[in-house]
């Protein structure tokens, strides 16, 4: 640390070290020019903190709450000064919910000493939310000793006095000895001046009294009263008679550069002026010296400042002489506040407010206002004067003297970005209000407010230096008579001082305001740290001093630790230490808003539970029972948390709360931090103890109190009479202070706290006389506490806030009424009329030119704070139009606004009176929350005079009184017994209601236990029913109301309802006496009237059973001769037993004959029913002979059931076989039609007439569809299956034989083609290949004589059998190359043939409309290619042609037979590849094998041939049809042979024969051929679901449905070793009728015009490819040469084996099912007929 020197010191410096130093006095080098080092990042000074980094803090090396390194809480200790700890309170969890709950209980007890500690419950510890990487802040340098207010009086005084003897040319450079020990001259002065002055201790000789005071003893008095008085006549006498005559001046300056008194009013002030001064500006003859002087001085500041080129070369200076004063310490006094840095003093009369808990106070120098070019009459000024060293020239003289430049006036910012919101104001209060306009990005929050307003200085000259122009007359000439001061460097003539001085130039000189002094004083700025680095200072420096200072402990072997009490102790006597200084810093009054909050944040923690915790700083403020929720922004400090950071010895001052508000203090981690509190009851005599003990400082700074910057030792205060309590604060506690109690502190090691403000409701009577007292003291303060209470009248309308609203409202109207009344009483003194302001409806010959409105709008809180006092001025405000600045009222026209008079401000247009409120909206206002307030006492003054009027009250007025004590939402005393006794008595007439109501009432119908309960419970109930019903009951309550005295309908109705039952017993027992005399229906309301009563009567029962007699025999009566049912009759019957029907009965004897005679049918008709041939003729006689019988609704349902279904079987039956005979075929019904008919016959259990009849018409139309079976191939399949089939030939069809698809050249597929360029156009249209005439799909393959390419699929190649250098031949090239068929193709003649057949079936046939376009599309194509099929016309060009047609004719599903036998031989011709020519077909057959059953299965693995060898549970179960099903015709009759099990047939291929049948045989044309061994190739091809693009140039064909997928099929195939493989992408169908384009050119066929006839007519079969279908049958095999039991198992093949004789369809039905059943695959069978 550098210390400056005193006038004529020297400065020294002192590091700190592991040794005390030899000089007493300690100096501790804490940061060098407030740049941090040691390893730690540096950063230019115009670096944002929010732009640097650090490394972060380790958590665990800092004590927190639960943590090891925490300190543990100890019993109260012997604390120094011997004070009392204030409580400590542990609240339970549920205790802790509600933080404003829990300090309004223990507040009573906290109060008593005003501050008190709050343990959290263990498990409350929320997270520390700060980035301590980010987190930088600015500290503030505190000196010890300079706190405390009596050691920083001492050397000031010290520092002044040395000053004054130096200019006149004596050097105390050290203290006077006298009996060898130093004289303490402030203590000298302060005894003579406690005994009168120096004349009157001379005169009373009380020198060795003082003498003995001061310590001295042993010597002779006479020698040392001549010592003391020799010494204060020497030293002090001259310098106190200076004071004497000169500090009237520099007070009356201070005041006047303040605008006003220090002092409230009342209070004594050294400024006196004159009424011509208070009502009309000075001239600038009128100021003092000392004032012109300072103006003249800022002027020439300014000019300095303005023409240098930059800051001074410190360096480059020459040191100052040592000369004067040399105090015993050895380095001379050091001026508690002479230190090189910003030093800004926290009165200095240009700052804002700025209100600092910790009495932390930035050292921001104030910013003048006043500019060389406005230094005229009128202009403000502000006068930076620090402590008598304020810049330029001094700096020139001494390179130690701290620089004031305009640069480090204006732009502190660009200094210290950090420092925004944190400097000192001109008060020494940190403000906690904000501007308007925001100054931190994100932040809602305003600025600072405004400056305070200084008095107008006049002056002459501007364009001097400094040195050059007179501070006095403002003149520069005669500049060898300018003397300048050598503490603020203000110049002066040395004639125009009063009184004139002559001082050699080469003397140092000081002007009176240096040497009477300020009083200024305030802290330094420290560096910009990190958590983690101001962590490692802290450590060190608590570390270097102790170390040396502990004793040895012989226990521990090794220095003993430090103690709290260690702590302590030290700080205190570093405190009160004259002579040795220790410097610390504070990082105190950070911003929550730009550096974070420690506690987690809705904005930055949404998820975090603790974000929104009551306890949490950031909300405690807003706390639904705060009345800060109702300060429409946020004020930094007060209602946004500060954070402190502190180290060992930093320290907060005494101070009370902003506002007198609560505050609330958490330590998020770190040590011990001591707190001192006095109670808000004794806050006077603190403050009376204050000024005793240190009345100079208040002398010169009567705000002191407000500056936050002076210690007391608590001894000092007790002796006054102050209570003083203390306590210890630790990691993971809070510390409430409460309303006006002083409280300060100190830090025993690094921590981190958090502090906010809150306010209670109880709080606000000590928030009005804060404010009052900021007024006083012309103090601005935080809020506007008018503004607070009529936003909350506005916004709360709740009474519990109307409870304390009300009371301050009333407080606020009475003082806003009173001054409204002052005011206008003083305006109407210079004039007296009838006021429009007051008197608005009362005409007045002298017109008010005084402005005057009622504006309700809210405006800035500039507009309404009063320039005098600083008080906000919320409800009414009066206004200068001149100047536009504002008053309040009780400053309104005394206060100079502008130049006019008193008498002018007051009356004329140039000033208005602007009220918010008019006197009727702000007594509407009070009134309105008054009247909220008192609803409580209105409801019981209603409750006592209802009591007091009424014995017995009426319990309608007291269910209203209770129902609006419910709506009041207040604790009301009254209403818990008031809804006690309502309750007693709804439940008196709840219970009464059930005796007086004429409707039964269910007691049970809200009882769920009554409908769930068991029998038990329920006779359990009954008997609590009954005890309800007793008549005794209404007695009981007729007495019950007797007893609770009360008033309603319910007891008058039920006195007269007791009275009623008594006359209806009379009545009912007159009835019973002679029944037969009265009718049924009087007897039922005599029975209705008493049931109606809701109690057991007696009567009631007796007559309620002749009532039931009567009414059963009236029943028995009417319904006799009307259908009944048996159950209608049993219960008639059973009734009779209930109510007493005597057994001689006639009536009951003739129902119990009906009874009888309805058993005897019912048993006969479900005889009937139950048998399996059902006699009909029967049961007609039952359903004729029920409509006289009560017989079961049940059985007669199922009789007429059974009849009708039988006549509606038979009329549906009669009617289709009717239609059948029809000659116009198309009046003949469907086939599906019948067949459902006669399936709906399985539910009857025989067969109605003419069943038979129909099934022979069924089964003829069956055959037709047999036999087109077996043309597709189809024979074992259902019949169902032929429509399928068929569905799938037409659409395969429609592709092979597509009229639109010409004969082109060979074409690559398209994904073989090379990728087009971007200017060539890609052809859309699809190319088709193959013989199924598809699109290219999944592996292709090319055949290497026509270069036609194939799909995989359709020729059962499968893509890992085929290798890339193998050669194909298709089979359109090589007839011997076998084409795999799924089913066979049926000749197109033979389809002509079946379709003739229809017109004599019976019923129109499904498949009718599918064969009819089957035969349509082949007879199109075979008339289409007549011209291709003349032999006279084929040349050896046609090949190509031939080729292309013929693929399309074997793609096909039906054979053209004559196409194809033609083409093979012309093909063979022109183009043979087989050495013989090709066979004539005249079938074509499926090539697929058929798979094996469950049962051949079972017999390959147990290696038995003989089904019968079977075991008995292997073996096939035998099918056999019911007898109760009629055969259809009459072969049925013969039964159905049991399906046998096929013979055991392999899972693989059979052999393929080697040689070619050629002729009309079965197996013609199965296109498997003998080739040599090495050419033969097995292949299995997978499932590829995908279709092929056309090739671009081609003719355009559609694309058609994807392959289906699932395992393509293994097949043999023999070809040539010369083939190609092609895999290919799928793509999408296309419609099977978009085919266009351009066919071939016509020179590659014959001509068209030569039509010869084929000479081919035999008839050939063709195997068919069925690849394109949905379905596809995983396997292929070869049709069978002969007759065996292949054709048994052989599932759906194109077997032609003849059938077995006429089966019916269900005999077919059940043989699939079992083949189903036993085969592994029989859930897929379907599939395999259509694959």
């Amino acid at each position: 640390m550098v210390v400056p020197p005193s006038a004529g010191g020297s400065s020294t410096t002192a590091t700190m070290t592991d040794q005390p130093p030899a000089n007493p006095t300690l100096q501790l080098n804490l940061s060098k020019n407030g740049v941090a080092t040691g390893g730690y990042p540096t950063y230019a000074a115009h670096i944002p903190f929010s732009a640097r980094r650090a490394p972060r803090l380790d958590m665990a090396t800092v004590e927190r709450r639960g943590h090891p390194m925490a300190v543990r809480e100890t019993n109260k200790r012997i604390r120094p000064h011997a004070l009392q700890d204030a409580p400590t309170f542990r609240p339970t969890e549920d205790e802790f919910r509600d933080p404003m709950e829990y300090i309004k209980k223990i507040a009573p007890e906290g109060r008593k000493y005003g501050i008190c500690k709050i343990i959290p419950p263990p498990a409350w510890k929320p997270d520390f939310a700060i980035d301590t990487e980010k987190f930088h802040f600015r500290t503030r340098r505190q000196e010890l000793n300079s706190v405390e207010g009596g050691t920083r009086t001492n050397l000031n005084y010290l520092d002044q006095l040395t000053k004054f003897h130096k200019q006149h040319g004596l050097n105390l450079n050290r203290f006077p000895s006298v009996d060898k020990k130093p004289l303490d001259l402030y203590k000298l002065k302060k005894a003579v001046e406690t005994r009168g002055g120096f004349e009157k201790v001379c005169k009373l000789k009380k020198w060795a009294e003082i003498g003995r005071d001061l310590g001295y003893s042993g010597k002779i008095m006479s020698s040392l009263s001549t010592s003391l008085k020799n010494s204060y006549q020497k030293w002090l006498h001259p310098y106190e008679e200076y004071l004497r005559v000169a500090k009237p001046g520099v007070q009356q300056q201070l005041e006047f550069e303040y605008g006003g008194p220090f002092t409230p009013p009342g209070a004594h002030s050294p400024m006196k002026r004159s009424q011509s001064q208070q009502t009309t500006p000075l001239g600038p003859q009128d100021y003092p010296p000392a004032l012109q002087a300072s103006a003249a001085l800022h002027a020439t500041l300014q000019q300095s400042e303005e023409r240098s080129d930059g800051p001074p070369n410190v360096e480059s200076q020459q040191p100052p002489t040592s000369s004067g004063f040399t105090a015993v310490n050895s380095s001379g006094f050091t001026p508690v506040n002479l230190t090189p840095a910003s030093f800004q003093a926290v009165n200095a009369p240009s700052q804002l407010p700025k209100r600092d808990k910790s009495n932390s106070l930035s050292a921001q120098p104030p910013q003048p206002t006043i500019e060389p070019q406005n230094l005229s009459r009128g202009a403000d000024f502000h006068h930076p004067v620090i402590n008598g060293h304020s810049s330029v020239n001094d700096l020139a003289k001494n390179p130690l003297k701290r620089t004031i430049s305009h640069d480090s006036l204006n732009d502190r910012s660009s200094r210290d970005p950090g420092a925004s919101g944190e400097g000192a104001d001109d008060n020494g209060r940190r403000s906690k209000r904000l501007k308007k306009a925001p100054t931190v990005v994100g932040s809602h929050m305003t600025l600072l407010r405004p400056t305070t307003p200084r008095a107008p200085v006049q002056r002459y000259n501007v364009n001097g230096k400094t040195g050059e122009i007179c501070d006095t007359c403002g003149k520069t000439d005669d500049k060898l008579a300018i003397f300048v001061c050598d503490g603020c460097e203000n110049s002066y003539h040395w004639y125009c001082l009063d009184p004139a001085v002559e001082i050699p130039a080469n003397q140092d000189w000081h002007c009176p305001r240096c040497l009477v002094g300020t009083g200024e004083f305030g802290f330094e700025e420290g560096g910009i740290y990190s958590l983690k680095q101001f962590q490692d200072k802290a450590q060190s420096f608590k570390d270097s001093y102790f170390a040396p200072r502990m004793p040895y402990d012989p226990v521990l072997n090794n220095k003993r630790q430090v103690t709290e009490d260690d702590v302590e102790r030290e700080f205190w006597r570093l405190v009160e230490s004259i002579t040795e200084t220790v410097e610390v810093e504070y990082g105190a009054d950070i911003h929550s808003t730009t550096h974070g909050s420690g506690f987690p944040t809705i904005e930055k923690n949404p998820l975090d539970p603790s974000s929104i915790d009551p306890w949490n700083l950031n909300i405690l403020p807003l706390h639904p029972e705060s009345l800060f929720r109702h300060i429409k922004s946020d004020i930094s400090g007060m209602t946004v948390p500060w954070l402190y950071v502190g180290m060992c010895f930093s320290t907060f001052c005494w101070h009370n709360e902003d506002h007198y508000s609560y505050s609330a203090n958490y330590q998020h981690f770190g040590s011990t931090k001591t707190w001192y509190g006095i109670p808000g009851a004794d806050a006077e005599r603190f403050e009376e103890a204050m000024k005793q003990a240190v009345p100079e400082l208040f002398e010169s700074q009567p705000d002191l109190l407000f500056q936050l910057v002076t210690l007391l030792p608590p001894d000092q205060l007790k002796k006054a009479g102050v209570n003083v309590y203390a306590l210890d604060q630790r990691a993971g506690q809070f510390v409430i202070t409460f309303p006006q109690a002083y409280h300060a502190g100190f830090n025993h090691g690094f921590n981190f706290n958090e502090a906010v403000n809150f306010a209670p409701h109880d709080w606000e009577p000590y928030g009005e006389a804060g404010v009052e007292r900021l007024q006083a003291f012309r103090k601005q303060p935080c809020f506007s506490h008018d503004e607070l209470l009529m936003t909350a009248a506005n916004r709360d309308t709740t009474i519990k806030t109307a409870k304390w609203l009300a009371p301050a409202l009333q407080r606020l109207q009475q003082r806003e009424m009173q001054q409204r009344v002052d005011l206008l009483t003083r305006h109407k003194e210079f004039v007296d009329h009838h006021c429009r302001i007051d008197e608005p409806n009362v005409e007045s010959n002298f017109h008010c030119e005084l402005g005057f409105e009622v504006d309700e709008k809210d405006v800035p809180e500039n507009d309404y704070q009063c320039n005098y006092c600083k008080a906000y001025s919320y409800l009414s405000r009066f206004r200068c139009n001149t100047t536009s600045k504002v008053m309040c009222l009780l400053h309104a026209g005394s206060y100079d606004c502008c130049d006019a008079a008193e008498e002018l401000r007051l009356t004329s247009s140039t000033h208005s009176l602007i009220y918010r409120y008019s006197d009727s909206a702000l007594e509407t206002v009070v009134r309105k929350v008054t009247d909220r307030s008192k609803m409580p006492e209105a409801w019981q003054e209603k409750l006592d005079k209802i009591l007091e009027d009424e014995p017995k009250p009426s319990l309608k007025v007291l269910r209203s009184l209770v129902s609006e004590g419910e709506r009041i939402p207040y604790d009301l005393p009254g209403l818990p017994d008031v809804k006690n006794f309502v309750s007693k008595c709804n439940a008196w007439v709840e219970e009464a209601t059930n005796y007086i109501t004429r409707k039964q009432q269910n007691r049970r119908k809200n009882d769920r236990v009554w409908r769930k309960s068991t029998s038990a419970k329920a006779a359990e109930q009954e008997e609590r029913e009954k005890e309800l019903r007793k008549i005794e009951n209404i007695h009981k309550l007729l007495a019950a109301a007797e007893e609770i005295s009360f008033e309603c309908p319910e007891i008058t109705i039920l006195t007269e309802r007791s009275e009623a039952i008594a006359e209806f017993q009379r009545g009912a027992r007159t009835a019973l006496k002679s029944p037969g005399l009265r009718s049924t229906q009087e007897f039922e309301d005599l029975v209705e009237v008493g049931k109606g009563f809701n109690v057991d009567i007696p009567e009631v029962e007796k007559l309620d059973q002749v009532v039931q007699q009567m009414r059963w025999t009236d029943k028995a009566r009417e319904i006799k001769g009307q259908f009944q049912t048996l159950d209608d009759v049993a219960h008639l019957i059973s009734r009779a037993g209930e109510i007493g029907i005597p057994d001689h009965s006639d009536l009951l004897q003739y129902y119990i004959d009906q009874q009888a005679q309805g058993e005897l049918w019912e048993a006969k008709a479900k005889e009937l029913i139950s048998v399996e041939s059902v006699h009909y003729q029967q049961l007609e006689a039952l359903s004729t002979q029920a409509g006289s019988l009560p017989v079961s609704r049940q059985t007669l349902a199922a009789v007429d059931a059974i009849l009708s279904k039988q006549r509606e079987a038979h009329r549906q039956i009669q009617d289709m076989f009717d239609r059948s005979k029809n000659e116009d075929f198309r009046s003949r019904p469907k086939y599906k039609a019948v067949r459902d008919v006669l399936d709906g016959l399985s539910e009857l259990n025989s067969k109605p007439t003419g069943t038979i009849d129909l099934e022979k018409e069924i089964k003829r139309h069956e055959d037709w569809m047999r036999k087109g079976k077996k043309l597709f191939g189809k024979a074992n399949a259902p019949l169902h299956i032929l429509q399928v089939h068929m569905n799938y030939v037409a659409e395969h069809n429609r592709f092979c034989f597509d009229l639109q698809d010409k004969p082109r050249m060979p074409v690559e597929p398209a994904s073989r083609e090379h990728t087009p360029v971007d200017s060539q156009e890609v052809d859309p249209v699809r190319e088709v290949f193959c013989m199924c005439r598809q699109p290219e799909a999944g592996l292709m393959i090319e055949c290497e004589l026509c270069h036609e390419w194939y799909h995989g699929k359709c020729l059962k190649i499968a893509r890992g059998k085929f290798k890339e250098d193998d050669k194909y031949t298709c089979p359109i090239c090589d007839w011997r190359v076998k084409i795999p068929r799924d089913a066979a193709r049926p000749k197109l003649e033979d389809l002509q043939d079946w379709q003739m057949e229809i017109s004599m079936l019976p019923f129109q046939p499904e498949e009718e409309d599918t064969l009819e376009e089957i035969i349509t599309t082949g007879q199109q194509f075979r008339e289409f290619m007549q011209p291709y099929t003349n032999p006279m016309m084929i040349t050896p060009e046609e090949v190509t042609t031939q080729r292309f047609y013929l693929r399309k004719i074997e793609g096909a599903e039906i054979l053209l037979s004559q196409e194809t036998n033609f083409f093979r031989q012309e093909l063979h011709k022109w183009a043979p590849v087989a050495p013989m020519p090709p066979p004539m077909l005249d079938v074509s057959l499926s090539t697929r094998k058929p798979r094996p059953t469950k049962q051949q299965k079972e017999m390959t693995r147990l290696g038995i041939t003989n089904p019968d060898d079977l075991p008995q549970h292997l073996r096939t179960k035998q099918h056999s049809f019911s007898k109760q099903r009629k055969p259809s015709d009459s072969n049925s009759s013969k039964g159905n042979h049991p399906l046998q099990p096929a013979p055991r047939r392999g899972r693989g291929r059979s052999s393929t024969p080697n040689s070619i049948s050629i002729g009309a045989g079965r197996d013609a044309h199965t296109h498997s051929h003998h080739l040599p061994a090495p050419m033969t190739t097995s292949h299995t091809e997978p499932s590829y679901p995908a279709y092929f693009p056309s090739p671009q140039g081609s003719a355009h064909h559609p694309g058609s449905p994807a392959f289906a997928p699932g395992p393509y099929y293994q097949t043999h195939y023999s070809h040539s070793s010369h083939s190609s493989r092609l895999d290919s992408p799928g793509f999408p169908p296309r419609s099977p009728m978009s085919r266009s384009g351009p066919s071939l050119d016509p020179s590659l066929f014959s001509p068209a015009n030569n039509h010869f006839p084929s000479p081919l007519s035999g008839s050939h079969g063709q195997g068919g490819n069925n690849m394109l279908s949905p379905q596809h049958n995983p396997y292929s095999t070869t049709a069978p040469s002969a007759r065996d039991m292949d054709h048994v198992f052989a599932e759906f093949t194109t077997d032609a084996a003849e059938d077995v004789g006429p089966r019916s369809e269900a005999a077919e039905a059940l043989e699939d099912r079992r083949r189903d059943e036993d085969d592994e695959h029989g859930s897929r069978f379907v599939d395999d007929f259509l694959r």
